[in-house]
């Protein structure tokens, strides 16, 4: 990706520069070999919407290997890129993010986790490499591994039962799941911007079940705690970290919340991150499950089809507040 001149970055969105609280110390870690992390992960759900996974069973080989490929793809000349784009979405997407008008100092990768589904767009992904999409496969099976113990422990800390209930969407032929590829080239412009800082990706939340995210060792990730203030979270390339996406918060009624979260863009480092969207089949329902709600308490929201919020969040802006056209109001 091209480091553009100063007068083009006016084209991007740029943030008065300010010091984040640090959440080195704060920030839940849940050890998956800990006979006590179905309780941390419910608590860390309910706090933060946002967990640190240590202890995952993901060989570091793989993380290293896939990360390894992706910078040599990110690597090519622009135009090499450009032929598995634009995406579809699938496929290679530089700047923009989404079709509304959001752009980003990113280009990434976007692909579906389904064999059912192919996509043109990503044939020239691999087409120079077969140790790329390896790479790929041998990850995303990783971690979809670790996803589902994460769901499943999940459902034990909230007493809810099968232990599958979440799991189950995940593991199903026809999840809509899907896995992404971030990069965020350094701009040395920033250094001229007066002490702002660059967007990389814009404040938002994740629509799926959770998300589980594997970076690099450079900064930028901020999550927006309760008190309205962001926080940055310290990268750790040996970890991994869960959110908690809307469609979680939905199943929870609210007990769980969606975190909002960004990037900001480095003046010196690139940042990569790999993302697995957890996503159940397009005609699932969601809903809140009915164990999590008191005898007089009613669901917040009203229950629609996965496919049905999709669409409605590939329509909204990033920052946009998704879940608000599916809460039950007194008018109903």
């Amino acid at each position: 990706m091209v480091v553009l001149s100063q007068p083009a970055l006016e084209h991007f969105s740029l943030i008065k520069a300010c010091k984040p609280t640090s959440l080195s110390c704060g920030i839940p870690v849940i050890d998956l070999t800990d006979p006590e992390a179905k309780n941390h992960i419910v608590r860390a759900c309910e706090e933060y919407g946002f967990f640190k996974v240590v202890n995952h069973g993901v060989p570091l080989e793989f993380m290293a290997k896939l990360e390894t490929e992706a910078v040599k793809f990110f690597g090519l000349p622009q135009f090499e890129k450009d032929k598995a784009g634009p995406p579809d979405p699938f496929g290679y997407g530089s700047k923009r993010i989404g079709p509304n008008g959001d752009v980003g100092w990113i280009e990434y990768l976007l692909l579906n986790t389904n064999n059912r589904v192919t996509s043109n767009k990503t044939l020239p992904i691999f087409g120079h490499s077969q140790i790329f999409r390896s790479a790929v496969d041998e990850y995303i099976s990783a971690v979809k591994k670790m996803a589902f113990e994460v769901l499943e422990l999940m459902a034990d800390g909230l007493r809810i039962q099968p232990r599958n209930v979440l799991s189950r969407l995940l593991k199903d032929d026809k999840s809509d799941s899907c896995f992404r590829l971030n990069h965020y080239p350094p701009c040395p412009e920033l250094q001229a911007l007066n002490g702002r800082n660059l967007i990389g990706f814009g404040e938002h939340t994740d629509p799926q079940i959770i998300s589980v995210l594997r970076s690099n060792n450079t900064s930028g990730l901020q999550i927006l705690l309760r008190d309205e203030t962001w926080a940055t979270v310290p990268p750790d390339h040996t970890s991994f970290f869960v959110n908690v996406g809307d469609a979680l918060q939905v199943m929870t009624n609210g007990r769980f919340k969606s975190v909002k979260h960004r990037v900001l863009a480095d003046t010196k480092k690139s940042r990569l991150s790999m993302i697995y969207f957890g996503a159940p089949p397009l005609n699932e329902k969601i809903a809140t499950l009915p164990k999590l709600v008191e005898k007089e308490e009613e669901s917040l929201y009203r229950e629609f089809t996965w496919c049905e919020y999709k669409k409605s969040a590939y329509k909204s802006r990033l920052a946009d507040y998704r879940l608000g056209l599916f809460e039950k109001t007194a008018a109903h």
